[in-house]
């Protein structure tokens, strides 16, 4: 043996340097700063006959549990790393240092030699940042026989190794190890290189004797080489059964063969055990759907067929997941229904204020339940604007039918497959959304939400097809028998309540409309929204803010200044928004106050201000008492739409029209010039000047808010308004109250318009209370606008333009008395009048 001097120590973590053997390590802190610069200072002072700078590379058994970084220690052994010290280790000749960041390097190490720590001295072999080593040489090497069983295995390993197509560049290096290195050095080099753990190299340092370490060399190798002919037995048999779309099956395959070779895992012999399970399983969930004659068929086929497929192709997925979809449709499932009359109309009126004329159609549908026993459920379609709760509507229907709710959204839905469900031949197909709501619902009678039902998308080459596709779907003779492509089994749709939601039936197919029962839903008055607001909207918004009904207190008049001034439409979606706000802003407040222990839940007039900002909205229309400012009706935009009319002098009786006007109400313009100019003579009077002006001035026709595009011929009535005051220079009497709605023909006739309770509720909420409107509309107006609107609103029903002037320009009441029953007026106090007399009394 020969001793050296001393070495300082630098542990390693799960690694073990041997002789001739390069790692690298990754070393920081001030100690590794100090070794660093050492080194540099002894490679600058050694000359090229004395030896290199040397440390002593000592594996640690394990890294002892500190919390506090080892590299703070001032030193590459802490005092915790001690007792895990190896008693062996190898020196190591530093060949590169590589600077990483602020006190970290990577620092490549070449082995030199074996070594025992010298414990001779123990306190300063324990605890001092070097250690005394003891070099022990091999001085016995191995037999000449056993180098040549070595070299054979490791001939043998570089041979397999091309054959398994392994990196060229570690094949030459290995042939050139073999050509070069002694057979001591090479064990240590390939028990590094091949598949060996932690504890199997320690093992291999701490052993003292050459002809050892060599015999457990040659165990090594031969356990590698095992593996490599398991892997080469395994690649033949797999890549004979293996397609490209068979990549991540071969990878599981392999895995089992390998544990089955090691015989690590007895039981995993067949690999479509697991198959097999899951095949038994479906069945049984097949057997517990309880199938009808047809679909047991169709499955029992879809189970042959699927046994004798490969589980790898593309075919045995597709299968299992039809099969799948079988056993969890509810073909026999239901709701169990409680047909209570009494209380479906508590639940209707509990969920909801108003919308009488829903609740009135469901009770009936119990009630003829009750009787017969047998419920046909409607099909039903709740158009109107948004926010007035159409969907929330639909859940209360659920619940008030004792059934499951699932609803389905078919905005921007445009394709027929989206319905029906896509062919199985097509790869990633599946079931269409009807019988994808029915499987998530789990029942066979759900309430089926079809949401926004006017939202479908529509192709201008191939129409409306998933329009088209929800015909059998909502045909009470047809749907009993639904089919799907992707079941293409058929299915009962017959117990399902269908419910569709539309804000307007304009864009609904005529075809699809008529399967339906339509039920309007008008904007709600403003005594409903504030009903609204204080039993459901105000309650919900401070239990989701968690505030007690004791900690907010909002009074009436001010819940009416919101809805007057910071809110005007139909529903109630803005409304809640702004009460959302309300009680955010009173939650601050409390939050902030519990320290002052004073708070104030009241909110008043003025504190709106603070919370919501400046008023959004005009209690009432701007007044305008100008010629040629007529208002008109729309469900959008306050209530009302401005019509305004002006001539320009210097012109040639152009028309000119702005304000982003859609193609209906640019032809309503022009039909009401061309009238306007036909009957010059009664409209104008006798006056040559003003008939004159049609011909010498530009007429131009503007509705305000340009950038909102706006449509409709309901403004045609407002057009020849506008253009008979502007031309006489004579406005309407109350004309900021005043509105009119109609559609004109070429002859003059005023036909009715749509979404009549819409239009005159938004109107009544703008502060209108004299409203012109066709003879047609009358039964609308009595049997769907609220009492409580109509007794606040001056009704003019009029069947010409020609009446229609007569009662708004007092200057025309001679041509009024020519043919006094063409208007009808309808006062507030006063529901029916006699036409003659009530144009008499407004002359």
């Amino acid at each position: 043996m020969s001793s050296s001097p001393s070495l300082p120590v630098v542990p390693l973590n799960k690694k073990v340097l041997l002789p001739s053997v390069v790692i690298k390590l990754i070393m920081s802190g001030s100690a590794a700063t100090e070794l660093v610069r050492n080194y540099f200072k002894s490679r600058d002072s050694l000359t090229a006959q004395q030896s290199s700078f040397l440390i002593a590379c000592v594996p640690l058994h394990r890294v002892p549990d500190t919390r506090r970084p080892l590299s703070d220690a001032g030193t590459l052994v802490a005092d915790e790393m001690v007792p895990f010290l190896s008693r062996y280790g190898c020196s190591g000749r530093i060949l590169r240092v590589q600077r990483l960041a602020n006190e970290m390097y990577g620092i490549y190490v070449e082995g030199v030699s074996r070594f025992r720590i010298d414990l001779s001295d123990e306190g300063h072999a324990a605890t001092s940042t070097t250690v005394r080593v003891d070099y022990y040489d091999n001085d016995t090497p191995p037999a000449q026989a056993e180098d040549n069983d070595f070299g054979q295995l490791v001939r043998g390993f570089v041979k397999k190794l091309e054959e398994l197509q392994i990196s060229t560049d570690l094949i030459t290096q290995m042939q050139r190890w073999i050509a070069t290195k002694p057979m001591l050095v090479l064990a240590d080099l390939l028990v590094c290189l091949i598949d060996t753990s932690f504890e199997e190299k320690l093992q291999m340092l701490e052993t003292t004797t050459a002809a050892a370490r060599m015999e457990l060399a040659k165990t090594w190798m031969r356990r590698q080489l095992h593996l490599l002919q398991i892997q080469e037995q395994v690649n033949s048999h797999v890549e004979a059964r293996m397609s490209r779309q068979q990549r991540e099956f071969y990878l599981r395959q392999q895995l089992e063969a390998i544990q089955h070779s090691a015989n690590t895992q007895k039981d995993h012999d067949d690999p479509d055990l697991d198959e097999a399970s899951d095949l038994r399983d479906l069945k049984r969930r097949l057997v517990a759907a309880k199938l009808p004659s047809e679909a047991l068929a169709v499955a029992q086929r879809e189970l042959v067929r699927l046994q004798r497929l490969d589980p790898s192709s593309l075919d045995w997925g597709v299968g299992r997941r039809y099969l799948e979809l079988l056993a969890d449709l509810p073909w026999e499932n239901k709701s169990s229904e409680l047909l209570d009359v009494a209380r479906a109309r508590k639940q209707l009126d509990c969920d909801h204020y108003g919308v009488s004329q829903v609740k009135k159609r469901i009770i009936e549908c119990l009630s003829v339940a009750k009787v017969t026993g047998d419920l046909r459920p409607p099909i039903l379609c709740l158009v109107g604007p948004p926010g007035v709760g159409k969907t929330s509507l639909g859940k209360s229907i659920a619940a008030a039918l004792s059934r499951k709710f699932y609803r389905v959204s078919l905005g921007g839905v445009r394709d027929e497959a989206d319905m029906r469900g896509h062919r199985r031949t097509y790869a990633g197909a599946m079931p269409g959304l009807i019988i994808q709501g029915i499987r998530r619902s789990g029942v066979s009678n759900p309430v089926l939400l079809l949401d926004e039902l006017d939202k479908l998308g529509c192709s201008r080459s191939h129409g409306n097809p998933a329009a088209a596709a929800l015909l059998e779907v909502l045909d009470p003779e047809q749907n009993h028998s639904f089919h799907d492509h992707y079941l293409n089994i058929p299915f009962d749709l017959s117990s399902v309540v269908f419910i569709a939601t539309a804000n307007s039936v304009d864009t609904i197919l005529p075809p699809l409309l008529d399967r339906m029962e339509v039920i309007h839903l008008g904007g709600y008055t403003a005594e409903e929204k504030l009903n609204i607001a204080k039993t459901h909207l105000l309650p919900r918004q401070l239990q989701r803010h968690g505030l007690a009904s004791d900690q907010l207190k909002i009074a009436d008049e001010v819940l009416a200044w919101i809805m007057k001034r910071y809110t005007q439409e139909s529903g109630v979606r803005g409304l809640e928004r702004a009460l959302a706000s309300v009680v955010r802003a009173k939650c601050v407040e409390l939050a902030e106050s519990r320290a002052k222990k004073a708070y104030d839940p009241h909110v008043t007039r003025p504190d709106l201000y603070d919370i919501l900002g400046l008023p959004l909205y005009d209690a009432l229309p701007l007044p305008d008492r100008s010629p040629g400012v007529i208002n008109s009706l729309t469900e959008e935009r306050g209530g009302v739409l401005v019509v305004e009319a002006m001539k320009t002098p210097g012109g040639h009786g152009k028309l000119v029209l702005t304000g982003s006007l859609g193609a209906v109400l640019r032809e309503a313009a022009q039909l009401a010039l061309a009238w306007v100019r036909a009957s010059s003579v009664s409209v104008l009077g006798d006056a040559p000047s003003l008939r004159d002006a049609m011909a010498t001035h530009d007429i131009h026709i503007h509705v305000p808010a340009g950038s909102a595009p706006k449509d409709g011929p309901s403004a045609g009535l407002a057009v020849v308004l506008a253009l008979v005051t502007v031309l006489r220079n004579q406005p309407l009497a109350n004309q900021e109250t005043t509105a009119v709605a109609g559609e004109m023909t070429l002859r003059g006739r005023i036909l009715p318009v749509k979404q009549i309770k819409n239009k005159v509720v938004s109107a009544y909420l703008a502060g209108i209370r004299t409203l012109v409107l066709p003879e047609q509309n009358r039964a609308d107006v009595e049997a769907h606008v609220p009492e409580t609107v109509r007794r606040q609103i001056h009704f003019v029903y009029v069947a010409t333009v020609q009446h229609a002037l007569d009662f708004l320009i007092p200057a025309a009441a001679a041509a009024a008395a020519a043919s006094p029953s063409a208007v009808s007026v309808t006062k507030p106090q006063q529901q029916s009048m006699d036409p003659r007399r009530a144009v008499e009394s407004r002359l």
